[in-house]
Order: structure tokens, then sequence, then C-alpha cells
């Protein structure tokens, strides 16, 4: 017999989101200063969740101002000091997360299993890990003494909001710097909720300001003449303006862009581990991950085998209301996205590839994709070469490991990739020549603040992440 599917839905109840909110700047929440405001959404349902404050020229010049005062105090308190006050993040970010995963799930649409059994917990420890280091940054491999770089101008997307966050807030206060950071527009809220949580911590005032705002609010923070390091985590096109904006400056700058992720399944893989893989890869989050497996190569003797498993498997994935504990697959994070996802699967189609959804039921309202995949794919179709950023998968297939190296190196972008083999030796050997920052080994998507995490290519330049994450906010 089989149960009937019953829904297991998370309360709204745990948080509680205002009407409206504020900028945060010097310690205080702020209306802009020409009053202008805009409505953030809930992707699933597309009701209007709150109306945030939008930053401008003026608020961006405040900002930076009460980060630069802040610097002195800051970065003059002892490692150790320092670290108290990242504990004290971290372990109220837990004290808080169920709160925190229902509101970002609100906010950005991806489903509560995600950001309660993955973001949150990853939140946390990269405020535990980076204040660990906060008074050993003598044996951080840099040099005695180290010193930070000032401020830091931070720009966020709405993929991972608290997680991006994260990976730019802590190690930048670990190392003695101040902040000021824009949050994507579509998905400012757990930021805003972050800045509550700063003044909870007693973090002293201006220490970190954030500014919800679109594109022109980011630009203006990364052209602030006293904004001294620049971290931008995005699109490929916007990374490539910044540097531009940047280049003849002294601002140090890292990147963290797109990605085309080859996931190189060989034909000793386990099968059934390699088909959980492959939807981890491109599905979590609905596929919008810089470094998803995108395209899978496979090995042509396995190639049937593994589609018929990766189908069926995709066939019993749930979509649906992202606050229900059994879902798997959310909603897209807006309008703008899903008619970019839209636009190139049929592009895809066009071109002559083969297109096959999952069977699924589409809510009413809200943003949604079906998981796709295209086969027949070859390495110039669009949908093998582009960012979708979205749950698509292109299967392009292979004979050698060779080929399959040349396949997986053929693309602008060098975020990720993953392997598949029963075989360490042919793992080591595949991996010395993938042009990736991070190769996953029979495994995809996996984190950990001790690892460095970046790219090659058009994917950016930088670290973030483990030791090598600090030397991006020192003066080295």
């Amino acid at each position: 017999m089989t149960f009937e599917y019953a829904p297991a839905p998370e309360s709204r109840a745990v948080v509680d989101i205002a009407p409206s909110y504020g900028l945060f700047i010097d310690g205080e929440f702020t209306e802009a200063a020409d009053g202008k405001v805009f409505k953030t959404v809930s992707p699933s349902t597309e009701e209007v969740l709150s109306e945030v404050a939008l930053a401008g020229k003026d608020d961006v010049d405040r900002a930076v101002k009460a980060a630069r005062k802040a610097f002195e105090k800051w970065s003059a308190l002892p490692g150790s000091e320092r670290a108290k006050y990242l504990f004290r993040i971290a372990r109220i970010i837990q004290e808080r997360s169920r709160e925190l995963a229902v509101l970002e799930t609100l906010d950005n649409g991806k489903p509560i299993k995600e950001t309660r059994d993955a973001d949150l917990p990853l939140v946390a420890a990269h405020f535990f890990y980076y204040a660990g280091w906060a008074d050993k940054l003598d044996h951080a491999g840099y040099g005695a003494n180290p010193r930070p770089l000032g401020v830091a101008g931070q720009v966020i997307p709405w993929n991972f909001p608290l997680l991006m966050l994260a990976w730019k807030i802590a190690p930048a206060l670990a190392t003695g710097n101040t902040v000021v950071l824009k949050p994507a527009e579509t998905t400012p809220l757990s930021a805003l909720f972050f800045a509550d949580i700063c003044r909870q911590a007693g973090l002293p005032r201006g220490v970190v300001n954030i500014l919800p705002g679109y594109g022109d609010t980011g630009a203006a923070l990364v052209n602030h003449p006293d904004v001294n390091k620049v971290a931008f985590t995005g699109s490929t096109a916007v990374g490539k303006a910044i540097a531009r904006s940047v280049a003849g400056t002294d601002k140090k700058v890292t990147l963290e862009l797109g990605g085309k992720g080859a996931n190189i399944v060989f034909d000793d893989a386990p099968i059934d581990q390699a088909v959980e893989g492959i939807v981890t890869g491109i599905f979590f989050n609905q596929g919008q991950v810089c470094c998803a497996g995108s395209r899978l190569l496979v090995q042509e003797s396995i190639q049937d085998e593994l589609l018929d498993a990766l189908k069926r498997r995709l066939s019993t994935l749930r979509l649906g209301d992202p606050l229900d504990k059994n879902t798997d697959i959310g909603a897209i994070n807006s309008a703008e996205q899903l008619a970019r996802i839209t636009a190139l699967a049929e592009t895809g189609e066009a071109e002559g590839a083969e297109r096959w959804s999952a069977p699924c039921e589409l809510p009413s309202s809200g943003y949604w994709f079906a998981p796709t995949l295209f086969t027949n794919v070859t390495q110039a179709h669009t949908v093998a070469r582009d960012e979708i950023f979205g749950p698509v998968l292109s299967v392009l297939s292979f004979r050698t490991p060779d080929e399959a190296v040349a396949k997986a190196n053929n693309t602008q972008y060098g975020l990720s990739a993953g392997i598949w083999t029963e075989k360490g030796s042919r793992i080591l050997a595949v991996a010395n020549k993938l042009r990736a920052g991070v190769v996953w080994a029979n495994t995809f998507n996996k984190f950990d603040p001790t690892s460095p995490f970046g790219g090659y290519k058009e994917s950016g330049y930088g670290r973030e992440g483990g030791r090598h994450g600090l030397e991006a906010y020192l003066d080295v």
C-alpha cells in the first residue's frame, strides 16, 4: 500500500515581520534620506511581506562615515575581544535559527528544509569559525601582526541571503574591519534581522551597517572613495562592471561570480548515489546556485541507465509550498528570474535539444518552474554554455576521461565540478586537470567554513572561507 501525502507546514507564527523597515546605519534603524521605499514580495505567493527603505547616495555616504568612525576603536580591540562579539552573534543565530529559517523561506522561496538544515547551521558555523581566528591572525600565514584594511563594502545576492552575509561579515569583523553591506533587493529581510542580532549582541555602533537597495545603491557603495575593500557575489556581468570601476584605485577586490559546473559520472560510479548527487547538484535551491552542477557529463556506456534512474527520481520530487517540510523544490526567486529561465529553456528547445520536465502541478500564484533536463545537448548549445540559474540540467556524454576533462573545462567559467567514480586514483587524476575552484568527489554542494571557496576565469577571483578567506580582509 502507499500512504497518502500529508502536508507538514512550518508555522509562520515563529517570525514577526514588521510592516516596514529602515536602513541600519550607526547602530540605528533610520529612514532613507530621500524617503524612498520599496516592497519585498514572497516568491511563492506574491504577497507583499514588508516595505523597506531604499538607500541612496547620501545614505551610502552616511553609512561609510559611520563605519570609518567605528573602525578606529574596533580595529584597536584585541582579537580576543572581537571574538567575543562574533561568538555572541553565532549563538544568537543558533537561538533564533527557526525564526530566521522561516523568514528566509518566506522572502527567498527556497524550501524550509534547506534553510533549516543547510543555510542556518552554516551561517552560525561561519561566525563560530572566524571568531576562533580573531586572536590567531599572527598564525594565519600572512606574517606577524597583519593589519585590517578599513571599511569593507559588501554586495550580496538573493540566492543565499543570510549565508552570503555570513561569508562576508564574519571574516571582515574577525580581522578588525568594519562593514557596509547591501543585501539583494528581492531578499533584504534576513539582513535587517541580522542588524537586530548585532544590536542584541551589543556590537559597537557603526561596525556593521545594512543598506537595502537596487543596483545603483551597490554601485554607489563600490565607488565610494572611502571604501577600502569591495566584496561581491553575483552575476559575471556585474562583477566585470565592478572590476572596471575599481581599476586604478587602491581598493582590494574579491569577486565570486557565475558558474556552469560539470558533474562527471564515470561508468563505475554507484548509480543511485550519483543520481542523488546530480539532484543535489542542480535542484538544490531550485538550481539558483553559482556552483550548481548544471552540466551532467555521463560516460556513454551508462547513459541510458543513469537517465532512466534520474527521471524516476525527478518524478518523486515534491514541488510546492516552501514552508511545507516535505517540499523539495520551492519557488523561483522573482518574476524576472523566472522569465530568464523560461527564455533559456525555450532557446534549448529551439536549438534542437530534447526537453523533459518532471510531471508536477505548478501552483496558481507565485513563480514556479518544473525540474527539467535536456538531452541530445552539444557543447555548442546555449543551455550547455550559459548559466541558466534555475532547475535545468544539460546532459552531455563522453567516452574517455580525457574527453570528460576537455568538455568539463570547455567553459568560460571555473567555479565547481563533481566527479563520481569508485576509483580514488581516478578522482585525483581528473580533479588535478579540472579548472575549477572547488571539486567534489562522490558528493556535491557540500560547504564548510574551514574550506576555501571561489573560482577561476569568469567565475571571479579571491577565496572565501577557511584560512584563505582571511587574506581578502588583511593588508598582507
